[in-house]
């Protein structure tokens, strides 16, 4: 491949082993099958593709670390529901608990440990698109347009297997 096809020839990267979010979930499939409520491991890596790397524009990795662990807190040790998912059902959802079908099987929770994504499925190419979204709502004017070129976010949820998503900031 030649240069060309890269926004930059500077990239930075983060995945530590405190990126990570422990969550249950239930893929549905498009003909309203689903898998049994199971959780994941997941860990998160991120990419930056930089446009320049003088002195004088220095980026320090605290501002994309600080985003990506607070979104890990953030999802960790939830039920996470895709709330755009059209085998969704909210029967009732108040600040003690959640009642809803899923698929055609229903399921109460409490409502602090559910959270509710606008997807229409929980699998890790919409995870990692969300993940994206949210880092980069979370940094606000610390993402430097004048400096970052794109964010590559990769989620896992076992060792070789994941999904990712590339979002070039504008």
């Amino acid at each position: 491949m030649s240069a060309s096809m890269y926004p930059t020839p500077h990239r930075l990267f983060i995945g530590k082993d405190n990126h990570k979010f422990f969550v249950s979930h239930m893929t549905v499939l498009p003909d309203g099958q689903k898998e049994r409520l199971h959780g994941h491991n997941y860990m998160v890596a991120l990419r930056i593709d930089l446009r320049d790397i003088s002195f004088q524009n220095f980026l320090h990795f605290d501002v994309f670390k600080k985003s990506m662990e607070a979104q890990c807190k953030e999802w960790d040790e939830h039920v996470l529901v895709a709330e755009h998912n059209p085998f969704l059902k909210i029967l009732k959802r108040d600040s003690t608990e959640v009642e809803f079908t899923l698929c055609g099987k229903r399921y109460v929770l409490p409502a602090d440990e559910v959270i509710f994504l606008p997807l229409e499925n929980i699998v890790v190419e919409t995870l990692s698109r969300e993940f994206c979204r949210r880092i980069i709502e979370r940094m606000g004017p610390a993402l430097d347009k004048k400096l970052v070129a794109s964010l590559d976010v990769a989620v896992t949820e076992t060792v070789g297997q994941g999904g990712g998503y590339f979002h070039v900031v504008e």
